[in-house]
């Protein structure tokens, strides 16, 4: 079977215009895919280069490839089936600025580059002060790309027609808010100018995104049927749900840039995405978050697996519907409404949805997705979601490592949360881990500690854990 590109399939070409940084699934299965169907059907006429945030990752592979990949969307689309293979022919180019760092800078130097977009995941946005101007490059994504502002800054002389829009696609609220304070952290670390200051102020816009789509990654399950289909060896074969969407809090002057309603994509330009956000993270992201540890701990594979099961399936209602679904404003009707379709797409009989691939960064998105519905489920009802406590106690022992019968658990995580775990669980007393990770401040920003019944109620669970698995533990709060 030929390999998957340029020379062996006719694909494409367009004016680099889009800076990306993030080469994961979600990206190429979301945002790229996105871009691909406004090139098409809305003559947005551009390409993305993509930048690899870490020292370790794809870019290489996907450069093997010519940039290019195929897209599997499977799903339920008014009420019928879809099972759609599409070549994604946008990506220009992958760069590890690492390796690569001149030809990183010279990507401000493109007169056309328009769009930063990134998913560098919840831990990607954060002020990192050890970095500097100089290094080559920064260690943090606000870093690279202060770096790369400056850059295109001084290139242009200051010219208010080069700037750059941006748009995050990390899942925390406010994203584009929070990397904006980041660069102003690094503009004045740097002490790089009012001059720039104004010109990144006014020239460019970091706007606040939502997006959602669920996106499972390499079908390991079906490759060899695909593969089939495609006729052509792709290595980065990405599968996700047909559903998608993605909500940009920005002007219209922005919207008419990036014409996705061209395209008759799901692509909402509001004035305020917060709603949007809090329901989606809530009732989508949350439930995830929990699932996961507490699935794969009871010898679950999959999403589908874990809401199926006769147990496990009910804790992820009782998560949902009993626990989060209470923290939210909006008319119960609506909530649950949403939440029955969050639960059909969670059943997708053709996603293969592996919790182990939710399982990156837990702990960042259990503070995001989780720990505010926990606080405010306490606040009204007195008393503490067992649901998301437990789901946390899975999370926890997640971290501990070593194997689930003959599976070796494999973390992938920063490593200071690693250390952390580690050295907690070598003592052993689930006491112990429980006060030791909700003290960890450098996960939660404070201590959780102080929450009332956490640290005993985390502790019982955890004890619980180890004494009679997850499954009965799961019937013990059911």
């Amino acid at each position: 079977m030929k390999q998957l590109n340029r020379t062996n399939v006719q694909a494409n070409k367009y004016p680099e215009r889009i800076i990306q940084f993030g080469e994961g699934n979600f990206l190429r299965a979301f945002v790229d895919w996105i871009i691909y169907n406004m090139n098409q059907k809305a003559g947005f006429n551009s390409s993305v280069v993509i930048v690899q945030p870490l020292e370790n990752g794809m870019v290489n592979m996907l450069n093997e490839q010519d940039g290019l990949y195929h897209v599997n969307l499977q799903g339920l689309q008014n009420g019928k089936e879809v099972d759609s293979i599409q070549l994604i022919d946008v990506v220009s180019r992958g760069l590890n600025p690492y390796a690569q760092y001149d030809e990183f800078l010279k990507l401000a130097e493109i007169p056309e580059m328009r769009f930063v977009i990134s998913n560098t995941t919840e831990a990607g946005i954060a002020f990192d002060p050890s970095c500097k101007l100089e290094d080559a490059p920064a260690k943090s994504y606000p870093g690279k790309l202060t770096q790369l502002l400056f850059h295109r800054f001084k290139v242009f002389n200051g010219a208010m027609d080069k700037g750059l829009i941006i748009f995050p696609c990390e899942l925390i609220f406010d994203n584009g808010k929070v990397l904006k304070k980041c660069i102003d952290q690094y503009i004045e670390l740097w002490n790089l100018g009012e001059d720039f200051k104004h010109w990144f102020d006014t020239a460019c816009g970091v706007y606040c995104t939502l997006v959602d789509r669920i996106v499972p990654g390499y079908p390991r399950d079906t490759i060899g049927q695909i593969l089939d289909r495609i006729g052509l060896d792709d290595k980065l074969v990405v599968k996700g749900e047909i559903f998608h969407l993605w909500v940009i809090e920005a002007p219209k002057t922005v919207e008419k840039e990036f014409p996705a309603d061209k395209a008759g994509l799901n692509v909402l330009f509001v004035p305020s995405e917060k709603p949007y956000h809090d329901r989606k993270v809530t009732l989508l992201n949350g439930p995830h978050t929990v699932l996961s540890p507490v699935g794969y701990l009871a010898g679950l594979n999959t999403v589908k697996e874990c809401c199926e099961d006769p147990v496990i399936g009910q804790f992820v209602k009782k998560v949902m519907y009993g626990e989060l679904l209470e923290t939210l404003d909006l008319p119960k009707e609506e909530l649950i409404l949403f939440a029955d379709a969050v639960m059909e797409r969670f059943r997708n009989p053709f996603v293969k949805h592996f919790v182990t691939s939710i399982m990156l960064n837990s702990f960042p998105k259990f503070k995001t997705r989780d720990l505010p519905g926990l606080k405010i489920f306490l606040e009204r009802k007195k008393e503490l979601p067992s649901g998301l406590v437990l789901g946390l106690a899975g999370i926890v022992t997640y971290y501990k490592g070593g194997k689930r019968g003959n599976d070796e658990i494999v973390l992938k995580d920063d490593q200071e949360i690693i250390d952390l775990l580690k050295n907690l669980w070598a003592d052993g007393c689930p006491m112990e881990v429980a006060k030791g990770v909700l003290g960890a401040e450098f996960i939660w920003g404070e201590d959780l500690n102080l929450i009332p019944g956490l640290t005993e109620k985390l502790s019982e669970y955890l004890q619980m854990i180890q004494d009679k698995g997850m499954i009965e533990s799961v019937k013990f709060i059911l």
